[in-house]
Order: structure tokens, then C-alpha cells, then sequence
């Protein structure tokens, strides 16, 4: 069989959602206003501009002749199809988003969107954020509010110990300052 006639796979059914973009069973998927800002500007950005590209790309390699050992074609069809699942995957999850505007309030408990500094055992003192699950980010303090250590800040005040459970075991952490600012 010629392989201009064979389905070209890369690992996943084109029609199946992308595994990320399950929604996990009774939760909500909460999300800050600025975090729904960066996923609508990228969702914008990969309709607008890198899917036009990629399709671009992919006409010029087609008019090259055989396809089957064309790298262009080959590469620019993967591409799309990963620009393709990724747009799926934003549109899905920005529909199921569920905006909290947290910031600015004067609250002196952690909630959704508290920007909260913690001193553990061992006296290290680590700033974090509570923000949705598509807004994740270690490196920058963020953490997702089902995360085990926003379940155990949930609702606690400035001045509280609460108990962080991890597979190595319980650690206290000490509650310093809850703020609700505006996350860039």
C-alpha cells in the first residue's frame, strides 16, 4: 500500500481529548483573572499566528513533491496537530473556567488567590500563591489550590501552625502574612 494512504500517527487519536484536559471529577476549575488573560491571549496567539504559519509551511512542503520523505511536510503536519491539540485543549478548559477575582480584598484567611509567606520546621520562610489548576507555576510560588499544601493553608490565619501531610511524613508550617494582590 502506497503511504500517501496510511493515517500518519504520532502517538494519539486525533479525536481523543488531550489527557490533560480532563477536568478532574467534582472540582471546579478556578482560575484567576490574569491567568484566564495569559490562556485567552495564547489561545488568540495559536489561532491568529502560529496555526497560519504552520499551515503556510505545510502548502509550500506539499507543492515540494513526494511527501514521504519531504521533512518539512512531515515536521509541519506533526506541528499542526500539536497546535491543533493544544487549542482544543485551551478552548475546553477556558470554557469549564470559573474566574475569581480574589485580589484586593481584605481577608485575613487563606482562600483561593492568597498570596501567603509560610515558615516551615527548619525556619525557611517561602512565599506562595494559590491560584487555579492551569496556572501552576513552582518556580514563581504558584500553586494549584487542590495541592496538598493549599489544602492545608485553606482557611487558616496569619499568626496559625497548620500540618502539611507529604509521603515523608507530617511537617508544621507556621502562617506569617496573607495577602490578596494582583498576580501578573
Amino acid at each position: 500500500m502506497s503511504k500517501a494512504f496510511t493515517r500518519e500517527q504520532d502517538g494519539a487519536d486525533e479525536d481523543e481529548p488531550a489527557p490533560e484536559a480532563e477536568q478532574p471529577q467534582g472540582l471546579k476549575n478556578y482560575i484567576t483573572p490574569a491567568g484566564y488573560a495569559r490562556m485567552q491571549a495564547e489561545l488568540k496567539q495559536l489561532l491568529d499566528v502560529a496555526r497560519p504559519e504552520t499551515v503556510s509551511v505545510v502548502h509550500w512542503a506539499a507543492l515540494n513533491g513526494d511527501r514521504s520523505e519531504n521533512g518539512d511536510y512531515i515536521y509541519g503536519k506533526k506541528r499542526l496537530r500539536e497546535i491543533d491539540r493544544r487549542i482544543r485543549f485551551l478552548i475546553k478548559r477556558l470554557e469549564l473556567a470559573e474566574v475569581v477575582a480574589s485580589s484586593g480584598q481584605e481577608q485575613d484567611r487563606v482562600f483561593f488567590g492568597a498570596t501567603v509567606s509560610v515558615r516551615d520546621g527548619a525556619g525557611r520562610v517561602s512565599r506562595l500563591s494559590i491560584v487555579g489548576m492551569d496556572e501552576v507555576d513552582p518556580t514563581r510560588g504558584r500553586v494549584s489550590w487542590v495541592s496538598p499544601i493549599a489544602r492545608a493553608l485553606l482557611k487558616a490565619r496569619a499568626g496559625e501552625s497548620v500540618t502539611l501531610r507529604t509521603p515523608s511524613g507530617e511537617e508544621e508550617l507556621q502562617v506569617l502574612e496573607v495577602e490578596y494582590l494582583e498576580l501578573p
